[in-house]
């Protein structure tokens, strides 16, 4: 009898049903910074609008060219598309080598989800100045969720000397929420770049989502 006055209750609103969609607090992403210890700096962004600043990294320039061409759509896609309408809230910790962002997100609508197939796990990209490969990665699995990892390697040339960079994305959508970590090694005076911890960002993916679902 519940499940007819929902189905009944959706037919009348016209507008769409939501009585089954998940519900989380973005705020409670902030509760992870106890889990990161005193030789950590931590930052926190409170809840607010969707900033395309913490989220631009995950853009490639334009005019790139993908092998294999039929990957271009997973190599590309952002995690958070540009426009995308929300609110988000957000830790930071820099330490050990490494920087880890923790973002949760909440759309105004469900964002898709590009995942990459058996014929994308791993695609090369170039143009211009810029190369580099774009390769899924081991990613928990987390109950309710669509989870993706990211391995992103980029180089450029800046003032004719070759560039690196590396990010690990990982990110568990489900409903209108996502939760994303980002993790990628700091650039330091006089010090060798530390490996990614990556164990500890897929770690934080799932303590991520526990810590914002209701």
């Amino acid at each position: 009898m519940r499940n007819l006055a929902v189905a009944l209750g959706c037919a009348a609103a016209l507008a769409g049903c939501r009585a089954s969609a998940p519900t989380a607090d973005i705020a409670k992403i902030t509760d992870l910074k106890s889990s990161f210890g005193p030789q950590f700096a931590l930052t926190e962004v409170p809840p607010t609008g969707i900033d395309p600043k913490f989220l631009t990294g995950q853009k490639l320039p334009d005019g790139l060219t993908f092998e294999p061409p039929a990957c271009a759509k997973f190599a590309a896609g952002q995690l958070v598309p540009t426009g995308t309408q929300g609110n988000m809230a957000a830790v930071s910790a820099e330490g050990e080598g490494n920087r880890f962002i923790v973002i949760a997100v909440q759309t105004n609508e469900p964002v898709p989800v590009t995942e990459p197939g058996a014929d994308c796990r791993k695609v090369a990209f170039g143009g211009g100045a810029v190369r580099g490969t774009v390769e899924a990665v081991e990613v928990p699995t987390i109950d309710g969720a669509t989870t993706l990892g990211v391995h992103r390697v980029v180089q450029t040339v800046t003032g004719g000397k070759p560039r690196t960079g590396e990010v690990f994305n990982y990110s568990a959508h489900f409903g209108d929420y996502q939760v994303i970590v980002s993790a990628n090694p700091l650039v330091l005076p006089n010090k060798p770049t530390a490996p990614v911890n990556t164990q500890r960002a897929r770690d934080l993916l799932i303590a991520g989502v526990n810590a914002i679902r209701n």
